[in-house]
């Protein structure tokens, strides 16, 4: 169905509504890649932290910038449903032909990030053991050996690369693809898959041309088309698994059951498809970021050499600072007021989980890459029901990694202008050549 923007009566003066040029930035994949959404976001956080987008070719939706109200909207206990519509924002035209291809679908996949109570909790309980402390605790020789051999790789470069593309694409996908049970061989797949499917308006990641240039049809098909290459690769997995189960998370959800029946086909794909492409992006482009900010702030390199709890401070200031995520969706279940805004049952709500991490009344000097913050509330893995499952992993990937590459690196600087992702899904940084030096 298509939401429109509001049916609750509203007083005429009373809804914020955010101005056209920044409605469209908004809604622009290239403004998040480039860094003209946080002057959009800004602007909103100081004048109508709640306010209404009505965005050309888009759906009406409510975007949420402080803090404050974004916590409130992710803890509302079920005022704020995940499973109505994507949680991605999509325009109008994309969502109709994903309706028309699937079904009445408005996204090829059904992960546990589209699902409310009581299915969430259900689906969720399945991998969880996988991201336990105990779990991680005994991942964590494994995940530092894969650090070490990565440092080893950025080594070998011999002083120059593109540590994006050459080491923080590879790493936590290494890890993930471990936990998942799938070979090194297929990790360039998984890797271009996911690409694609977060990358689907950024030139260079898109599959074809006409994903990016072409009718919101052909970018519908290729992101349905890149799904399907997930879900026959997996299909042939989960069916090895189900003959021939291993200790690895595909065993897990291939075996799964839900309510006392096999976990449903769909489903199923989703729950590999979520682990083996947001499983790793998001880990990836924080670890691009830290090594950003390394290049940016000669002597931070030395400061954290050496002193876990420093590392641990540049990890969560890694996360909140280059949050690779910008917007999650999410529909209002019924009439309700937030940021002394009235939403309507029905009404799109976007919380800008980037913004509230450059929230002024939340962080001093909010724009500016400090390891001292105590505390550093950071909102990056989401809030409440839906907080990210793999947060614990993904901080002690980052903190291996960066723990081995401090002993080892001497230096770091910036041998160019980083570039990131042109995307309204995961915008992380894909191009980061650096200069180092091995100690």
């Amino acid at each position: 169905m298509t939401t429109q923007a509001s049916t609750l009566e509203r007083p005429a003066g009373e809804t914020q509504r955010v101005r056209p040029e920044d409605a469209q930035t908004l809604v622009d994949p290239r403004a998040h890649a480039d860094g003209r959404i946080y002057e959009v976001f800004r602007r909103l956080r100081a004048t109508s932290p709640v306010a209404l987008v009505e965005p050309e070719g888009f759906d009406p939706f409510w975007v949420v910038t402080r803090q404050e109200e974004i916590r409130k909207a992710m803890m509302s206990g079920g005022a704020f449903l995940s499973g109505v519509r994507s949680p991605a924002l999509i325009s109008r035209a994309v969502t109709d032909h994903m309706r028309a291809m699937l079904g009445g679908h408005d996204s090829p996949v059904r992960t546990i990030v589209q699902m409310d109570s009581p299915d969430h909790e259900a689906y969720r309980a399945v991998a969880a053991g996988f991201f336990h402390a105990r779990t991680l605790d005994r991942m964590a020789d494994g995940i530092r050996r894969i650090a070490r051999e990565f440092v080893d790789r950025l080594l070998s470069f011999d002083g120059e690369c593109d540590f994006a593309d050459e080491i923080a694409f590879y790493y936590p996908l290494r890890v993930v693809m471990q936990i998942m049970g799938v070979p090194v061989e297929d990790e360039a797949l998984m890797l271009r898959l996911t690409q694609e499917y977060f990358g689907v308006e950024d030139a260079e990641f898109a599959p074809s041309e006409a994903a990016v240039q072409g009718s919101a049809e052909d970018k519908a098909r290729s992101m349905v088309a890149t799904v399907d290459e997930f879900n026959d690769y997996f299909d042939r997995m989960m069916a090895d698994r189900r003959a021939n189960p291993r200790e690895d998370l595909v065993s897990v959800i291939a075996n799964a059951t839900i309510g006392g029946a096999p976990m449903p086909v769909r489903e199923a794909r989703s729950y590999c498809f979520v682990a083996a492409s947001a499983g790793h992006d998001t880990t990836s482009a924080v670890t691009a970021g830290g090594m950003d900010a390394l290049c940016r702030h000669p002597g931070l390199l030395d400061e954290i050499r050496g002193d876990p709890d420093r590392i641990k401070a540049f990890v969560e200031e890694a996360i909140r600072f280059y949050p690779p995520s910008k917007m999650a969706m999410r529909t209002a279940a019924h009439d309700v007021e937030l940021g002394g805004q009235r939403i309507a049952a029905g009404d799109w709500l976007a919380m800008a989980w980037s913004s509230g991490n450059r929230d002024e009344a939340v962080y001093p000097d909010p724009d500016v890459f400090r390891i001292d913050r105590k505390p550093n509330k950071l909102i990056s893995f989401g809030n409440g029901a839906h907080v990210c499952l793999g947060q614990h992993l993904a901080r002690l990937e980052i903190r291996l990694f960066f723990e081995e590459l401090a002993e080892r690196v001497a230096h770091v600087e910036l041998a160019g202008e980083p570039t990131s992702v042109a995307s309204l899904m995961n915008s992380g940084i894909k191009h980061l050549p650096i200069r180092f030096r091995a100690r």
